[in-house]
């Protein structure tokens, strides 16, 4: 019985499937790019779209424009917003003044935003990207994807003086960590146009950066000192109740105060934090009842949000007297007090 001949037509077919399987993926102009491979895998991850209409086409070569490059960063880093709470739908248009709300990007930059990668109210998304730009937004995403132990050491770059300075920071961060090269000239070439290929290397070097370092361990809060808090409401006329907050604290050096005041539905969340003693000073260990107090809008039902957290919120501008002038959500003098 010959068995040679089955077990070639088995090859060939496994040589044949292999084949097609990577041309699925492959970009048919990315062979040969430096990149090529870093390309294909992040298109795989679903991080990477052909370039415009011809999806079969990457434009390895053609410049990075805003709407795209954060779009990757978004996207590659696995960033979003959804342990935010919102007491109204964002907008991109409330970040960004040249970008429409039905834009196909503006999901991507109400993240970006909310996620602090330092872009520019008036950043324009048609705009093409520099090869410092990107590195610097891309550095901010890498901080807010884990919190890593990042060197002091500096390299030298022959062009340093064409880099904004309030970039060099996040550049220096991303050479000493190796996810991205100076040229053989040490030359950063900062101002120049970022091509998608760069920034599709500089992407995947940055994703296998935080798959293979260990994260810092990160420090817990310390429990408030706080105890037995409780809400009181007290008409002030028909428009206005006066909310009082008031806590049992370890001495009277501690007091309370408003730290924030998020609106949702008909409530009105009131979350308060901890003023500490004076390290100089001496207390008596005496518990104490401390109060903090805000006036809401009576349209709004006031309750307490979790003990000794603070979100986003609206609570005016509290001064070093702990009072915090009217703001345009109801809220208006804020007190704390020690009793």
């Amino acid at each position: 019985m010959n068995v040679k001949k089955p077990l070639l037509v088995l090859s060939l077919l496994v040589v044949l499937f292999l084949a097609v399987t990577q041309s699925v993926w492959a970009f048919s102009d990315t062979k040969n790019d430096p990149n090529e491979a870093k390309i294909t895998e992040l298109q795989k991850r679903g991080i990477l779209n052909g370039n415009g209409s011809n999806k079969d086409q990457f434009g390895p070569n053609g410049k990075v424009t805003y709407a795209a490059g954060i779009t990757m960063l978004v996207k590659g880093l696995g960033l979003n917003i959804d342990n935010i709470r919102f007491f109204k739908k964002p907008e991109v248009s409330d970040s960004f003044s040249m970008m429409k709300n039905d834009a196909w990007y503006a999901d991507t930059f109400i993240i970006a935003a909310y996620n602090e990668l330092d872009l520019a109210r008036d950043t324009n998304p048609a705009a093409a990207m520099t090869r410092e730009q990107f590195a610097h937004h891309l550095y901010k995403a890498l901080i807010r994807a884990g919190n890593f132990a990042f060197n002091d050491l500096g390299v030298v770059l022959k062009d340093e003086a064409d880099v904004n300075p309030s970039y060099m920071g996040s550049i220096q961060t991303l050479i000493t960590t190796h996810i991205i090269d100076m040229d053989a000239s040490q030359k950063f070439n900062p101002k120049a146009a970022i091509t998608r290929s760069e920034a599709a290397g500089w992407l995947f070097n940055t994703i296998k950066y935080v798959e293979e370092q260990p994260q810092m361990p990160v420090e817990q809060p310390e429990p408030s000192p706080l105890f037995d808090l409780k809400l009181t409401t007290t008409a002030v006329n028909n428009d206005v109740n006066a909310v009082t907050i008031s806590a049992q604290a370890p001495n009277p050096g501690y007091g309370i105060r408003i730290a924030s005041i998020s609106f949702e539905g008909d409530q009105a969340i009131i979350y308060v934090e901890p003023t500490y003693p004076d390290k100089d000073k001496m207390y008596p260990q005496v518990i104490t009842e401390v109060k903090a107090v805000t006036y809401v809008s009576s349209a709004f039902k006031p309750v307490l949000g979790e003990s000794g957290a603070s979100i986003g919120g609206s609570t005016g501008i509290i001064g070093d007297n702990g009072t915090s002038a009217a703001d345009s959500d109801g809220t208006a003098a804020s007190a704390a007090e020690n009793q």
